[in-house]
Order: C-alpha cells, then sequence, then structure tokens
C-alpha cells in the first residue's frame, strides 16, 4: 500500500491554492455582493452617513478581535480544518439571512455576524495556505489565491446589479447570493477531504521557541498595516457618496465594485510575484497608490470618482495579497495562526477607529475624509521601512 500524502509539494501545493481559491471565489461572490450594496441598503433603512461608517467598522472589529481568539484556539488545537469549517458555515449562512432585516439594527447585526463567521476560520485557512506557499512562493501563493478570490468578488456585485436592476429591491439580491453560498460551503468540505493533511501542522520544538516566534519585524510590520487600515475607508461610505450625491445610480454603484475587485485581483497577482522577488518593499508604491484612492473617490465628479474606485481596488488587492505572505515569511509554521490572530486584531482595530472616525468626519466634509486618508497611508512608510531595515539585519525566519 502507498503511503498517505502527509505533505505539500510544488505540484499539490499549487492544486491546493487553487482548490482553495475556488472556495474563496464562491465565497466573495456571496460576501462581497452582499457589502457592495450594504451601505445604500441601510440607507433606505434610515441609517446616516456616520452610522454606516461605525456599522461597517464594528463588523471589521468584531471580525478581526475575534480572529484574535480564534488564533489562539487554532495554535492550542491544532483543529485546523474544524474551525475553518464552522466560520465557513456561520459567514455564508449571514448572506442570505440580510434578506429578512426589516430595520437597520437587524441589518447590522447580519453584517458583524457574516464578519465573525470570516474571523473564525481565517487563522486556520491562511495557515493551511501559507503550507503550500512554502513550496511555491508566499507571495504568488497569497497573490494567486486573491485573485480567484477577488474574481468572486468581480462577479457577486454584478449579480446585485442585475437583481437590483431587475426587480428594484434589495431583498431578492440578497437571496439570490444565498446560492453561491451555499457552494462555498460544499466545495470547503470537498477541498477538505482531497487535502486532509492540510491542517498537519507540526508543533513548536520547545516552548521557548513558540514564545520567540513573533519577532520585531512582524511588529513593525503590524504597526503599518494598522496605519494602512486606519486610514483606508471601507467602501460601504464610498458607496454611500455615491449615492447620495447622485455622482450614479444605485445599480451602478456594485458595477463599480465589481470593477474595483477586477482591478484588485490583477494587482494581487503582480505584486505577489513581485514580493517574492523584491520583499516588503513593493509595499512602499502599494501605499502611494492606497493615498490617491480617497481623495479621487469623495473629491471628484463622476469620471474621476470612477479612477478613485479603480485605485481603491488596486490597494485593496496589493495589500490583501501581501500582507498574509509578509507574515507567512516572518513567522514559523506552528506560530502563525496566532501571528495572523494578533495582527489581524490590531489591523481591525484602527479600521474600526478609521471607519469610525472617517464617517463622523464624511458628515463633516469630504474633504476632511481624504486628507485623513491620504495622512494615514504616508504615515504608515515609516513603520514599513524600519521593518525592512530590521530584517536586512535580521533574516526572515
Amino acid at each position: 500500500m502507498p503511503l498517505a500524502v502527509t505533505a505539500f509539494d510544488k505540484r499539490t501545493g499549487l492544486a491546493f491554492i487553487v482548490a482553495f481559491g475556488i472556495v474563496s471565489l464562491f465565497a466573495d461572490m456571496a460576501y462581497e455582493g452582499m457589502r457592495a450594496v450594504s451601505g445604500p441598503f441601510l440607507a433606505t433603512l434610515g441609517a446616516s452617513g456616520a452610522m454606516v461608517g461605525i456599522i461597517a467598522g464594528t463588523g471589521e472589529l468584531f471580525g478581526y478581535l475575534l480572529r484574535l481568539g480564534s488564533g489562539r484556539l487554532v495554535e492550542r488545537t491544532r483543529l485546523y480544518w474544524p474551525i475553518a469549517l464552522a466560520g465557513y458555515v456561520i459567514q455564508m449562512a449571514a448572506v442570505p439571512a440580510m434578506a429578512l432585516a426589516g430595520n437597520w439594527v437587524s441589518a447590522a447585526v447580519f453584517i458583524v455576524l457574516e464578519r465573525t463567521g470570516k474571523a473564525v476560520r481565517n487563522p486556520a485557512a491562511n495557515t493551511m495556505m501559507s503550507r503550500a506557499g512554502e513550496e511555491i512562493g508566499q507571495g504568488w501563493a497569497f497573490g494567486l489565491h486573491e485573485a480567484l478570490d477577488q474574481t468572486g468578488a468581480l462577479v457577486g456585485p454584478l449579480i446585485a446589479a442585475l437583481v437590483l436592476a431587475h426587480h428594484g429591491h434589495y431583498t431578492a439580491a440578497f437571496e439570490w447570493l444565498g446560492i453561491p453560498a451555499a457552494l462555498t460551503v460544499i466545495s470547503v468540505v470537498a477541498v477538505r477531504t482531497r487535502y486532509p493533511y492540510a491542517g498537519d501542522v507540526a508543533p513548536p520544538k520547545s516552548a521557548q521557541a513558540a514564545q520567540s516566534a513573533l519577532t520585531r519585524p512582524f511588529w513593525l510590520y503590524a504597526a503599518s498595516a494598522a496605519l494602512t487600515a486606519f486610514g483606508f475607508a471601507d467602501y460601504s461610505l464610498i458607496a454611500y457618496h455615491f449615492t447620495k450625491t447622485q455622482l450614479m445610480s444605485a445599480a451602478l454603484v456594485p458595477i463599480l465594485y465589481s470593477v474595483a475587485m477586477g482591478a484588485s485581483g490583477a494587482s494581487s497577482l503582480v505584486f505577489g510575484r513581485w514580493f517574492d522577488a523584491r520583499g516588503l518593499a513593493v509595499l512602499v508604491p502599494g501605499l502611494l497608490i492606497t493615498a490617491l484612492a480617497a481623495p479621487l473617490a469623495f473629491l471628484g465628479g463622476f469620471a474621476v470618482a470612477i479612477a478613485g474606485a479603480g485605485f481603491w481596488g488596486l490597494a485593496l488587492g496589493i495589500h490583501d495579497a501581501i500582507m498574509n505572505a509578509a507574515v507567512a515569511t516572518m513567522v514559523p509554521a506552528h506560530a502563525r495562526a496566532r501571528a495572523y490572530g494578533y495582527f489581524t486584531a490590531i489591523y481591525g482595530i484602527a479600521w474600526f477607529l478609521g471607519s469610525a472616525l472617517l464617517g463622523l468626519l464624511y458628515d463633516r466634509s469630504p474633504i476632511l475624509v481624504s486628507a485623513v486618508s491620504a495622512g494615514a497611508q504616508i504615515a504608515a512608510l515609516l513603520p514599513l521601512l524600519a521593518a525592512m531595515r530590521t530584517l536586512r539585519r535580521q533574516p526572515p525566519q
């Protein structure tokens, strides 16, 4: 009898990333379709611009903070697949449930629940993908996964837009998004059946090795990412701006979001490959791109707003691909779930504070939103450059 496969090689590593990318394609089709219209949907239920920002930030805060606990739980129990599967079920159930929301409070509950599911499954899923990335390159692994992920994020808003154009109300859109939500659960179970060994992560060799896994470059990079998150305007607020100012119709907003997701997928592939060759240095132009997104989206007319949404998508792809890849190159496999938990908790707190502040500032002036957003991206260069200097002296693990 042949021995059971217990580890990735280049072929199976690439196949696993593609398979998990298909899972994420369906998942993003569902929840990004939901998120593309959540801002205008909340507006129809009576929410203000400040409340839209606070709800979006609260969802991110709760979701990211929960990853702190789920990351520790995964590391201690090593139940990578069971925890990942549970998270997908919770997240996907929340998408069609939005059709049941009769007021902005209940809609906010489902928005937070969707983020909760993602928080439960994220550290486990990222750690398993990073094991495949050890064979094919972390930047390529997470960049390819992100490109497939964003393909779903492109299609989901188009589904929402088509349903809105045909039916004219948001409830039907959330109901139709239940189809890719169901396909997500089916596909992730299939991947678990085919690659059960993805969750076989070896424990640390000693207690000292476990405690010393998170080094100075990791914390500096986390600080840079926090500043990026603080100034990164959520698309819910951008969509709210587009509809409130009548820059575009409600049906066009999710279409524009799908265009941004297409740009995100393309940038994740390019910057993921570039990261494997150059490391954190590729984030310097990434931050400059991010700094331009809010001023273009909030201060221009129709054409400039479209460009702003495109820059927003480019920035999202850069950071989503490189963020996970960079953590994987700095932290050994046994500690990555915990590292992803800590990292994303810091990121989420910053996102919450930034989203809430940007929402409050928007009710005063979009100019203030743009200034704070761009300023935070420029400030993020300082800890990023410090992390790069430290890594030159202390090679990544």
